[in-house]
């Protein structure tokens, strides 16, 4: 039997290791996973036979490394910023590793030591980045095949509630990391080309300047611009291209609610509220509003923000509770971010019956023989439950997938890279599709950039 472990037991997870144990016959493998929740890891593993659980604690030097040192391949769920020790014990002991996470400065630093060893260290082959890197490339590298040149590059994705679970007027629920969707955004002004020409959006403006999408089946979205648009420009190979614009879907309507928090600092991060664990969540609103002795909190928010109280925002704030006197911060030394989080989570939380849906839309424009063309493309996947969701299916498949090739030298070209090769991207997405993980491809006239969206 080959030893796969896997390091991180999370809401990622449970496909992975479906996959890994239905092939464990077939492929002979052993599969460890390593967490410091056994319960939760037994959920995952149930009473196979071909799947270990052990206590792993990442900080634990000694057991870290015997775990390593026993495994053909080492797959690591755990949060991006915990990679890098396990990445180093894989060069020390000679182990292929994977991850879904972005690569580092420290995990790019290894590069060079991961090459003399031969060993293939996979990174960024999850949903996003991952499954968006190969979606595009196999399109791109079709594009380039047949003489076409790129002109154009748009690449969005949401991890959204599915239409039968929308039931709120946000028309959103959690289906990843909360504390992302609040602090999104922040840390730089947004930034993309278009029409050969770079384009800025500040954090205060992102969430009032979008882009409206249709997928067919699924009605209207929008989309706001990712921090950096430009991060894979040259990694692509679309330095000459004239737009590259990436961002992050919702529905219609979303972004101009949210607006509403980011204008008030309910969203920052970088400082604490006194005796906040004493505050009601009225309190909390309160606090970012005028003093006043005779208008209530209500009408002092709208009043500052210009809200008509027939407006469809006043209905969504309210549906928040944010007004609720009883209800009560209880975290001490909180940030705004902090506490807006915890407000969210309780409108926002999947329940038991709840499904996600993850949306991927790319466009690509292009030029052959002197005219111009345009590619649509499009992904829908929708989760079977609150343990199998549709974010865990296309994070966990692809990390999944790829290990195992690895494993079998399907995959040996070595160093720290991301899955944007033929020899990954081709194999890997073609069993995707077996898991009705599958793209839409359309021929569309070409638009170009439409500055009236953005």
């Amino acid at each position: 039997m080959r030893n796969i472990l896997i390091i991180g037991a999370g809401k990622s997870t449970s496909y992975l290791i479906k996959y890994l144990l239905d092939k464990s016959e077939s492929e002979e493998l052993h599969i460890i996973v390593g967490d410091i929740s056994i319960p939760n890891v037994r959920k995952l593993i149930g009473n196979h036979p071909n799947a270990q659980a052990i206590m792993l604690d990442v900080f634990n030097k000694q057991s870290r490394q015997a775990a390593i040192q026993n495994a053909d391949i080492v797959i690591s769920m755990l949060p991006a910023r915990y990679h890098i020790e396990v990445a180093k014990d894989c060069v020390t002991y000679g182990k292929n590793m994977v991850t879904a996470s972005y690569v580092s400065p420290e995990m790019e630093d290894l590069d060079k030591a991961a090459k003399a060893k031969g060993l293939v260290f996979m990174n960024e082959i999850g949903v996003d980045p991952g499954i968006d890197h190969m979606s595009a490339m196999k399109i791109i590298d079709d594009i380039r095949a047949k003489g076409g040149k790129m002109i154009l590059f748009e690449s969005f994705c949401g991890g959204l509630v599915a239409p039968e679970s929308d039931d709120n007027l946000w028309n959103y629920k959690f289906t990843w990391n909360p504390r992302n969707v609040v602090v999104a955004g922040q840390g730089g002004a947004a930034k993309f080309l278009q029409e050969g020409t770079y384009k800025y959006i500040p954090y205060n403006r992102l969430f009032r300047r979008t882009e409206f999408l249709e997928v067919e089946g699924y009605g209207k979205f929008e989309v706001y611009a990712n921090r950096d648009s430009l991060k894979y420009q040259s990694v692509y190979g679309l330095d000459n291209v004239k737009t590259l614009y990436r961002g992050t879907m919702r529905r219609v309507g979303f972004s101009r609610a949210w607006n509403m928090f980011v204008q008030l600092g309910m969203t920052d991060d970088s400082y604490t509220i006194d005796d906040s664990e004493n505050m009601s969540y009225r309190d909390f609103v309160n606090a970012f509003l005028p003093y006043s002795h005779t208008d209530s909190v209500e009408l002092k928010f709208r009043y500052q923000l210009k809200i008509e109280q027939d407006d469809l925002i006043w209905d969504k704030l309210l549906e928040l509770d944010i007004f609720n006197p009883n209800k009560m911060v209880g975290l001490q030394k909180a940030t705004p971010a902090e506490i807006l989080q915890k407000i969210l989570m309780d409108s926002w939380t999947l329940e038991e019956e709840d499904k996600d849906m993850l949306v991927m839309y790319h466009k690509f424009g292009y030029e052959l023989n002197g005219e111009k063309h345009q590619i649509d493309s499009t992904m829908v996947t929708i989760g079977e439950d609150q343990t199998y969701t549709a974010m865990a299916k296309t994070v966990g498949l692809p990390v999944a997938i790829a290990a195992l090739a690895i494993l079998n030298g399907k995959i040996k070209t070595p160093g720290v890279q991301i899955p944007i090769t033929k020899e990954v991207y081709h194999p890997i997405l073609k069993e995707l599709e077996a898991y009705d993980i599958r793209f839409k491809e359309f021929e569309v006239p070409y638009l170009g950039y439409n500055p009236l969206n953005v």
